[in-house]
């Protein structure tokens, strides 16, 4: 690790770089040590003082400014103060083992890269692969009493699984998602050799009685064209037994765990009725992580209440997570028919963005989070029969063009 950072470090002498990187090698081990051995610290204080370690020492060897160092820090204040302090655009540290010495130093010139699905799928498969929504026929526990009635507020009648099947036996559900989706795959691509993600969209698919469960995800599995699972579900539905289920089930094929968090901010959870707290959200994040298990994260831009700096403070959150999400979703925030954030917005209309302010804010979000993490959305779909507002949303061609140009300006 020190000999491929140190050369990285640009504007160092090598004997600075080496003695900077031997430091976080060392502080980094006590920390994991800490949290391995299950001590009353949190990941939070561990990233704060890994910090203020790494920031420290970077001053010391000199010519801190010249270089942009990339630390992710927990506390997006003290993050803000330090890279004032440097002369930074960005300040930031990650201690996830994989990546955080393959950024010690980024050239503040360098392009913004990002890491589409579509080309991480392609690269692994060699081909195009997409996700055949469907149905496990669960409900959540924000709509059948046990935590509220109705879901979050945002939620349509089809549980943010529009485009899902209805329920029915799995293999007809595949059959049927097959019929939409193999008209837009190339003709040279037979049949047999396509490939594609069962994605279990609607409600909360970690819900219900574990073996009931376990039975429909393994018949997935078992079709021959299905590459692997997509499971979105709740933090506050992952107990013992569903995360032993999913590390089951990912020794067969890749599982990846979709969870909604929408938002770090407790005003705006509230508000939303999402129905869990954040430090629910940590405890599962680590779980799954524990288990081996990729993780995608959704983030919904444009909550009501919301500033752009509180957006941007939930995305820093997830850049500060150890380790990193597999993936993360940034989801432009629907208003649709019937739902209770519907009657919310007639009542007491709030601001939403404007195509080209949410592009910007998305390209700001990109910026933030590293480059290892795999974007799996930028905007999302809105079905446009329950589409109230924004109308430009529904117009995604024209979005990602604006979006993909702003992209590669940055």
């Amino acid at each position: 690790l020190i000999q491929f950072a140190a050369p990285r470090l640009q504007g160092m002498k090598q004997s600075a770089a080496y003695s900077v990187c031997r430091g976080l090698f060392v502080e980094r081990k006590r920390l994991l040590d800490i949290i391995h051995n299950k001590r009353k610290k949190s990941n939070c204080l561990a990233r704060d003082n890994v910090s203020e370690f790494a920031h420290s020492q970077r001053i010391s060897s000199g010519d801190a400014g010249s270089t942009q160092t990339a630390l992710l820090i927990g506390s997006h204040a003290y993050a803000k103060n330090i890279a004032v302090d440097c002369g930074l655009q960005c300040c930031r540290w990650c201690l996830s083992a994989r990546t955080h010495m393959q950024r010690i130093s980024l050239g503040c010139d360098e392009k913004m890269k990002i890491r589409r699905i579509s080309e991480e799928l392609k690269k692994t498969y060699g081909q195009k692969i997409y996700k055949l929504s469907l149905s496990a026929g669960c409900t959540c526990p924000n709509r059948d009493g046990t935590l509220g009635f109705g879901g979050c507020t945002f939620c349509s009648e089809g549980g943010s699984g529009d485009f899902a099947a209805d329920p029915a036996p799995v293999r007809e559900q595949i059959a049927a998602a097959r019929k939409r989706i193999d008209p837009k795959l190339p003709k040279t691509l037979a049949m047999e050799d396509r490939r594609f993600i069962a994605y279990f969209q609607s409600f909360t698919n970690t819900y219900g009685d574990t073996r009931r469960l376990e039975r429909i995800f393994s018949e997935a599995e078992e079709q021959p064209e299905i590459a692997g699972l997509s499971i979105g579900t709740r933090p506050d539905c992952l107990g013992d037994d569903k995360i032993s289920m999913l590390k089951r089930l990912n020794e067969r094929k890749p599982v990846w765990v979709e969870l909604g968090l929408q938002t770090i901010h407790e005003e705006t959870a509230k508000r939303i009725h999402r129905g869990y707290s954040l430090q629910v959200f940590e405890d599962a994040y680590r779980h799954l992580k524990d288990a081996g298990l990729t993780v995608i994260v959704h983030v919904i831009l444009g909550l009501p209440g919301e500033t752009e700096e509180m957006m941007l403070q939930t995305v820093r959150y997830l850049a500060s997570l150890c380790p990193l999400p597999d993936g993360v979703k940034l989801q432009l925030l629907h208003i649709l028919k019937g739902t209770r954030l519907a009657e919310e917005y007639r009542i007491h209309p709030f601001p939403l963005p404007d195509m080209e302010e949410y592009c910007r804010l998305v390209v700001k979000c990109l910026k933030i989070l590293p480059p290892e993490v795999v974007i799996h959305r930028l905007t999302g779909d809105g079905p446009k029969k329950l589409l109230l507002a924004p109308l430009w949303s529904a117009d995604k061609k024209r979005v990602l063009n604006m979006m993909n140009r702003l992209i590669e300006e940055a």
